[in-house]
């Protein structure tokens, strides 16, 4: 027998009701965030970035690829990585199916890692994935947009991750917890070297000639990125989660 509470299909249906109603405010709240989202203000960008992609050395302008919008997710591929991050890649497998539609959306996308074209090319190339992807190996810009942190930084102790402020050195030695020292080594990096890299994404527009940042989102503010959790909390157990349950899509076999 269950330990869950059962019903007839009467109590499932009234009580499924309340819930579509609590389901429907979420709806209608994130539908405004959406707006404020829109409504930041943008942020004029004068530095010169520059990447490297498939097609030759680019700016952020190029990025753009002829269209009026830009978002880009911040992968954590370092440059001493051997392998991606396997939660970035989780959500890279549902981002590559849908990117197309972007792109017919007047919406240019690229992932962006610090990694060098080569690295980002062959684990692409690994992942079977079709999806733009530069590299900003030797630029700021990740550090400028908040998903990396120098050597120096983590022995200043100074860093901040998702507007947050926080003591990098710590950070570095608290070793990351199980989770993040089997993804560490997972990758083929110690945690510090794995952590200097932070994921997230940010969104930019091109009016007039001039790019605008518009805006970013990290840490669990990924969350609604990630195809397979939104699936799960619907499942009957939700995300069920203890430790690190999930690999790249061509691990699974080999456990």
């Amino acid at each position: 027998m269950t330990k869950h509470t059962t019903g007839t299909r009467e109590q499932w249906r009234a009580a499924r009701i309340e819930l579509l109603a609590a389901e429907k405010e979420l709806t209608r709240r994130s539908d405004e965030l959406a707006k404020r989202r829109q409504e930041l203000p943008w942020v004029r960008i004068d530095k010169a970035y520059k990447f490297d992609t498939d097609q030759g050395s680019a700016s952020l302008a190029d990025l753009f690829r002829g269209r009026s919008q830009l978002m880009i997710y911040h992968f954590m591929l370092g440059p001493d990585y051997k392998a991606g991050c396997p939660s970035c890649s989780a959500i890279a497998d549902g981002f590559n199916g849908f990117v197309v539609h972007l792109l017919n959306h007047d919406v240019s996308f690229f992932a962006v890692s610090r990694a060098p074209l080569a690295k980002v090319q062959g684990y692409q190339k690994r992942m079977g994935w079709s999806f733009p992807w530069a590299s900003s190996f030797g630029s700021d810009f990740n550090l400028d947009f908040g998903v990396g942190v120098t050597e120096e930084q983590q022995r200043l102790r100074s860093g901040e991750y998702n507007f947050t402020l926080q003591d990098e050195k710590a950070v570095a030695e608290s070793g990351g917890g199980a989770i993040g020292s089997a993804i560490a080594q997972g990758v083929g990096v110690d945690w510090p070297t794995f952590f200097r890299e932070r994921p997230g994404m940010s969104t930019f527009v091109l009016d007039g000639g001039v790019v605008y940042h518009t805006y970013s989102t990290y840490a669990r503010g990924l969350d609604g990125l990630w195809g397979m959790y939104q699936w799960l909390d619907r499942a009957p157990l939700g995300r069920n989660e203890s430790g690190l349950w999930w690999r790249r899509h061509d691990e699974y076999d080999k456990r």
